[in-house]
């Protein structure tokens, strides 16, 4: 294997590590994480959006929702927030170019829940059958 010369000039990156609990990155996983990031993300691959075209497409969302995600994909550079100076205003949403590779690789994510949600249900159904057979006192002993 090659190994990568470094710079001199750049300092070294932190090790990030998210299983530690000060590490920053679980806040970014938290973000990513979200249901409402994922699906927003997902729209935004097909293509520049505005707010109202976002909450339509994404049932069950509401504007407060909505509204928090944004702004946390935007802070952290995933999304774009652009204003027009017109009346009424017009804000439209896209993705920047970290918002892209993030995109890509969530909806990998979205793909596979697609593909296997049937097996995800049946073996939710072989679950909770086998639990509601055990009897509450055995289910509850056993966690």
């Amino acid at each position: 294997m090659e190994e990568r010369q470094q710079d001199p000039q750049r300092p070294k990156a932190p090790a990030w590590n998210p299983y530690l609990a000060t590490c920053p990155t679980r806040q970014v996983l938290d973000c990513i994480a979200d249901k409402w990031a994922v699906l927003v993300l997902g729209l935004l691959l097909g293509g520049t959006r505005r707010f109202g075209e976002l909450r339509r497409d994404i049932q069950g969302v509401s504007q407060k929702m909505l509204t928090q995600t944004l702004r946390s994909l935007e802070r952290d550079g995933i999304v774009h927030r652009e204003v027009y100076a017109t009346v009424p205003p017009k804000v439209e949403y896209s993705l920047t170019t970290l918002g892209e590779s993030l995109a890509t690789t969530l909806d990998e994510l979205r793909l596979w829940a697609e593909r296997n949600i049937e097996d995800v249900l049946r073996h939710r159904e072989t679950f909770d059958a086998a639990v509601a057979s055990e009897g509450p006192s055995t289910s509850a002993r056993n966690r």
